[in-house]
């Protein structure tokens, strides 16, 4: 951080791996503080969008600890700086978590248009986008069918800012849709056995919590206790009032 301070095309790029951190264990309000001064900071360099990037990065951010409103505004205003293939991304992510599945099938279908021989986009993120859509609309068997592109590919790197490991994460989120716990859990652990892939985005440390959940759907308590406690060893400098927080405390004393 010292050294990229003043620094054009190193500063933001920074401080947004900082707010990344932050957000890590929890600590929303600074991150959110971090992310702004990286879009600050990459708008002086006049780069629009990178400083839509990581706009975009942090809005994915806030839609998965369960802060809706603000992950749909940070979407919007990402959008806003820019419309290029990969800011898109994380917005449709954003908005198919946040209950806006036709905008969000809106742009992948800019995306699909614009980039018909794109392999990682048609074999990665589009995947992982409308498993998303399906997953907010409750259709965990479509969700699973539209990752099986994904399945050769999810471990790699996509050459893209926000990369995360989306597809199992998705695939977990509909693993418990579907009420079957053991594959949610093992999905993932995908993310913590690949902690490279993650590095410090906060989906990293939320996998400890989906595990829990996936555990106690598998009716081992042991197993999801130990999760949780993880969990919360991570968050224990957390922001209190983050939603999924004050979910996983509630779910958590349910196992006491």
């Amino acid at each position: 951080m010292a050294w990229g301070s003043g620094k054009p095309g190193a500063e933001d790029l920074m401080l947004s791996t900082q707010s990344d951190t932050e957000a890590y264990y929890g600590r929303m309000s600074r991150a959110r503080d971090f992310s702004h001064r990286a879009v600050e900071s990459a708008i002086r360099a006049d780069s629009k969008e990178t400083a839509a990037l990581w706009q975009a990065n942090a809005a994915l951010r806030e839609v998965e600890v369960g802060n809706v409103s603000s992950a749909k505004q940070g979407a919007t205003a990402a959008l806003a700086l820019s419309r290029g293939r990969e800011v898109k991304l994380a917005p449709a992510l954003t908005l198919a978590k946040s209950g806006e599945g036709p905008r969000a099938r809106a742009l992948a279908d800019e995306l699909e248009k614009g980039n018909p021989a794109d392999t990682l986009l048609n074999l990665y993120w589009l995947p992982a986008i409308h498993a998303a859509i399906e997953n907010g609309r409750g259709n965990a068997p479509q969700a699973i069918t539209d990752l099986e592109p994904a399945g050769p590919y999810e471990l790699g790197l996509t050459g893209t800012q926000i990369n995360y490991l989306y597809p199992a994460y998705e695939r977990g989120q509909a693993f418990l849709l579907a009420h079957n716990g053991t594959a949610a859990a093992a999905e993932f652990q995908k993310l913590l056995d690949h902690r490279g892939i993650l590095v410090n985005f906060v989906t990293g440390s939320l996998a400890h919590l989906q595990i829990g959940r996936a555990e106690a759907m598998a009716g081992d308590t042991a197993k999801a206790k130990a999760a949780y406690q993880e969990f919360f060893t991570l968050w224990k400098d957390a922001d209190p009032d983050v939603p999924i927080l004050k979910q996983a405390k509630a779910e958590y004393a349910k196992l006491q």
